[in-house]
C-alpha cells in the first residue's frame, strides 16, 4: 500500500544532493514504478512471457548482427539491418530489466538520474530506429527505382553519413523534453503509474505547470512520427510508381525485396496506434510494444530474405 509513504516537502532548490549523495528533485531521491507490481497472481504469468521474449530478441538479434559480419553479406541492407538489430536490442535491454525485476518485487523503486536516463534512451532508441527503417526505405527505393546507379550512390562514407544522421535524429528529437523534464521540481508523491519511467506518467508527479513540457514533448513526438511516416511514404509510392511499369516477373522480385521491410514498418505504426488506449490497457499494451517489434524483427528478415535464411541455417547446422 503505498499510502503508507511520506514525502518530504519541496525544497527552495529543487535540485540538490542528499547527505548520502543522492541527487534530489525537490525532496524526491527516487522513484517509485507501480504500474506491474500490483498484478498479483498474474505477475509470473507476465514475468515468464517477458523474460522468454527478452531471451529470444537478444538470441535472434544476435544471431543477425554475427551473420551479417560475414563478408558474403555485405550490401547496404544487411548494414542497415544490423544497426537495426543492435538497436533492438538496446531498446528492450532499457526497460525489461527493470521490468522483470518489478514482476519479483512489490516495491519497485528507481533512482532519479536512473529514472531519466531510462526515459531518455528508451525514446531515444525508438526514433533512432523509426529513422533506421527510413533510411531502409530510402536504400529500397535506390535498389528499385535506380538499380544501376545503386552501387555508386550507396557508398559506404553514405552508409555511415545516414547511420549517423538517424542517430543524431534521435537525439535531438529526445534531448529538449528529456531536459526540460528533468530541471523540473518534485516534491512529491513519487508514483510512476507505468510499467518504466514513461514521459506522461513521469510528467504528472512534477510540481508546476507542465504546459511547456507537454507542447516540447508533443511537438518533438509529432517531428519524429511525420517525418518518418512521410519519408516511409514518399518512398514507396515512388516505389510503386517505378513497379507498375515493370513486368510481372520482375514486379514479383521487386516486392520480394520490400516485403520484409513494408511488414516491420506496418508492425511498429499499428502497434503505437495502440498505445493511445485506456490506462490500464495502456500499460499492458506498452509493455508488449515495447517487445513486439525487436521480437518479430529477427524472424521477418530471416524468414523473408533467403541469403540470410540459408546462412543462418547453415550457421545453426554447425552447433
Amino acid at each position: 500500500n503505498l499510502s503508507c509513504y511520506h514525502f518530504p516537502p519541496l525544497s527552495t532548490n529543487h535540485r540538490s544532493s542528499s547527505a548520502n549523495g543522492t541527487l534530489e528533485l525537490g525532496g524526491v531521491t527516487f522513484f517509485i514504478i507501480q504500474g506491474l507490481t500490483n498484478l498479483d497472481e498474474k505477475k509470473i504469468i507476465l514475468f515468464s512471457i517477458l523474460l522468454l521474449i527478452y531471451i529470444m530478441i537478444l538470441g535472434g538479434n544476435s544471431i543477425i548482427i554475427y551473420a551479417l559480419t560475414d563478408p558474403k553479406l555485405n550490401s547496404p541492407l544487411y548494414f542497415f539491418l544490423c544497426n537495426l538489430s543492435f538497436v533492438d536490442m538496446v531498446y528492450t535491454t532499457t526497460t525489461i530489466p527493470n521490468m522483470l525485476s518489478g514482476l519479483l518485487t512489490d516495491i519497485l523503486t528507481i533512482s532519479v538520474l536512473g529514472c531519466f536516463l531510462q526515459m531518455y534512451f528508451f525514446i531515444q532508441l525508438s526514433v533512432t530506429g523509426r529513422a533506421i527503417l527510413t533510411v531502409m526505405a530510402y536504400d529500397r527505393y535506390v535498389a528499385i527505382c535506380t538499380p544501376l546507379q545503386y552501387n555508386s550512390i550507396m557508398t559506404r562514407p553514405v552508409r555511415l553519413l545516414l547511420v549517423a544522421g538517424a542517430w543524431g535524429f534521435g537525439a535531438v528529437c529526445t534531448l529538449p523534453a528529456t531536459v526540460i523534464a528533468f530541471e523540473r521540481p518534485y516534491c512529491g508523491p513519487n508514483v510512476v503509474k507505468h510499467a518504466w519511467c514513461d514521459p506522461s506518467s513521469v510528467r504528472r508527479l512534477v510540481c508546476g505547470d507542465t504546459s511547456l513540457d507537454n507542447i516540447v514533448s508533443l511537438s518533438f513526438a509529432m517531428v519524429a512520427l511525420l517525418t518518418t511516416g512521410i519519408l516511409i511514404l514518399s518512398s514507396y509510392i515512388l516505389i510503386g510508381v517505378s513497379i507498375s511499369r515493370m513486368v510481372v516477373a520482375q514486379r514479383l522480385k521487386a516486392f520480394r525485396t520490400c516485403a520484409a521491410h513494408l511488414t516491420v514498418v506496418s508492425i511498429s505504426y499499428a502497434a503505437a496506434s495502440f498505445v493511445y488506449i485506456s490506462y490500464r490497457v495502456r500499460i499492458i499494451v506498452s509493455v508488449l510494444y515495447s517487445a513486439l517489434t525487436p521480437f518479430l524483427n529477427p524472424m521477418i528478415y530471416s524468414l523473408r530474405n533467403k541469403e540470410l535464411r540459408d546462412y543462418i541455417g547453415q550457421y545453426s547446422s554447425k552447433l
